[in-house]
C-alpha cells in the first residue's frame, strides 16, 4: 500500500507523522519504505542511516533507478532520501509528459518488496506533490484542531484534490480516499467538540473526506523522539504516544487483526 501524507499547509506535522508511523509499522514486522518528496529534506535526516544509497529521489524519478536509490535506517525501515535542494524536480515533473504519473508507475514496481510505502510531501501546491498524491492508494492529512486551520485545509488540500480529479476522466487512475487526522490535539480541550468543529468547518465542500476518530494528542514526546532520532513508540515513558499511533494504524486497517477499539 502506498500512503501519501499530504497537506498544502506547512508545519502541520507531516514529516513527524510519516517517520513515526513508518517506525511503528516496521516494529510490527511490516516491510516499510519512506520516500522524502519534500525540498526541505527533514524526513531524510529523521533517523540515522545504516546504509546510504548513492542517490535518492532524483535518480528514482528521472533515471527510474530502483536499485541504487534505497537507503536503510536504524528504525527498521528503508528510505529514498531527498536530493533536490534547489527544487528542480518540480520543473522536471511539470515539463515531462509522464511527470505526474511516473512516480506511481515506479512505486508499483517496488510494491512486491514492501508492505507499505509512505511518502512525505512539501507543504505547498506543486507538480511533485501532485505526483505523490496520484501515486497513493490512501491519502492521510494531519489537521490542526482549530476551525480556521480546518477551513484553510478545505481551501488548499481539498482544492488540490478537486483540481486533480479530471485526470480520472481520461485515464484508469483514481485519486485515493483522503483521511483527515486531527493532530496535536490539546488535552485541555474536549476532543469530541474539536472533532465536531472540524467536521462542521469541512462540511459542504463537495469533496469526500473521512475525519478519523483517532487523534494525535499534543505532547512533548514527539519533539523528544525527533531530538533523539528514534520512533516515538520506543519512548516507554510516553505510552500514550504509542497508543495514539496504534489507534491510527488500526483505524486505517494497516495492522491485520487489530481492532481500532482494541488499540486504545
Amino acid at each position: 500500500m502506498i500512503i501519501t501524507i499530504c497537506s498544502t499547509k506547512g508545519g502541520v506535522g507531516k514529516t513527524t507523522l510519516t517517520a513515526n508511523l513508518a517506525g511503528l509499522l516496521a516494529s510490527l514486522g511490516s516491510r516499510v519504505l519512506m520516500l522524502d518528496a519534500d525540498v526541505q529534506p527533514a524526513l531524510s535526516s529523521y533517523y540515522q542511516l545504516t546504509h546510504e544509497a548513492r542517490a535518492g529521489l532524483r535518480s528514482l524519478l528521472i533515471e527510474a533507478d530502483l536499485t541504487n536509490t534505497i537507503s536503510t535506517t536504524d528504525a527498521g525501515c528503508d528510505l529514498v532520501y531527498s536530493d533536490d535542494p534547489e527544487g528542480k524536480l518540480q520543473d522536471w515533473v511539470l515539463h515531462t509528459p509522464d511527470g505526474r504519473t511516473r512516480l506511481k508507475y515506479l512505486l508499483n514496481q517496488l510494491k512486491p518488496h514492501y508492505d507499505f510505502i509512505l511518502i512525505d510531501t512539501q507543504g505547498a501546491v506543486g507538480p511533485l506533490q501532485d505526483a505523490a498524491v496520484i501515486a497513493a492508494d490512501l491519502l492521510l492529512s494531519p489537521i490542526p484542531p482549530e476551525t480556521m486551520s480546518a477551513r484553510e485545509f478545505a481551501r488548499g488540500t481539498l482544492g488540490m484534490l478537486e483540481r486533480l480529479q479530471p485526470i480520472t476522466y481520461y485515464t484508469t487512475l483514481q485519486i485515493a480516499p483522503l483521511h483527515g487526522l486531527l493532530y496535536r490535539v490539546d488535552r485541555t480541550r474536549d476532543a469530541a467538540n474539536v472533532g465536531r468543529e472540524v467536521r462542521e468547518a469541512l462540511g459542504g465542500e463537495g469533496t469526500t473526506i473521512t475525519i478519523m476518530d483517532a487523534m494525535i494528542p499534543a505532547a512533548v514526546a514527539w519533539r523528544e523522539a525527533a531530538t533523539q532520532r528514534v520512533p516515538v513508540h520506543t519512548l516507554t515513558k510516553y505510552p500514550m504516544a504509542k497508543l495514539a499511533l496504534m489507534a491510527v494504524a488500526a483505524e486505517l486497517g494497516l495492522v491485520p487483526g487489530l481492532d481500532a477499539k482494541e488499540a486504545v
